[in-house]
């Protein structure tokens, strides 16, 4: 199974997201999405797991919940737009983690590119930066991976250009 995880979009795509993008046979997102129409014209590319973020509105938020817990490929997920990362998680999510570790822990909102091991819990943080325009990042960037029997392979990080607002 492939997996293009995207974040921060702020309401922009480009040919650029959608050429890298279309080979996947799921595109997750985590959080921020802009508008509804982003949501669409990712759903329109492959199947579409997403979050809503602190800046999506009520259209977004109907569609995409806060948090979703989903097993891919055999592999535990769990992805929310606020998270943290290891050593320093959300008060907000916290108490879910530490009670029941996923395999893999994606979050948005920091349009920080970070990709860790929690070694204690034996999982894998995954952050993909931003893709979107807004924001202070200076490198729009996205995340392809795959996924068999559980495991994650093929990890890749997808410079899209510098930001320009």
């Amino acid at each position: 199974m492939k997996i293009g995880l995207i974040s921060d979009t702020h309401g922009y795509l480009d040919e650029q997201i959608l050429k890298h993008l279309q080979e996947c046979d799921e595109i997750w997102h985590a959080g921020d999405f802009g508008t509804a129409e982003v949501s669409d014209a990712l759903a329109a590319i492959a199947p579409l797991r997403g979050v809503y973020g602190n800046i999506d509105g009520q259209q977004i938020r109907i569609i995409h919940p806060k948090t979703q817990r989903f097993t891919a490929a055999g592999l535990d997920v769990l992805m929310t737009h606020i998270g943290g990362y290891p050593g320093k998680y959300h008060p907000d999510i916290r108490a879910l983690i530490r009670a029941n570790p996923p395999k893999l822990f994606i979050t948005g909102h920091s349009h920080i590119l970070k990709i860790m091991p929690d070694k204690a819990l034996h999982l894998l943080h995954i952050n993909p930066g931003a893709a979107g325009r807004h924001g202070f990042h200076l490198m729009r960037t996205l995340v392809k991976f795959g996924i068999q029997a559980g495991k994650i392979e093929n990890l890749q990080v997808v410079e899209l250009g510098k930001r320009v607002s």
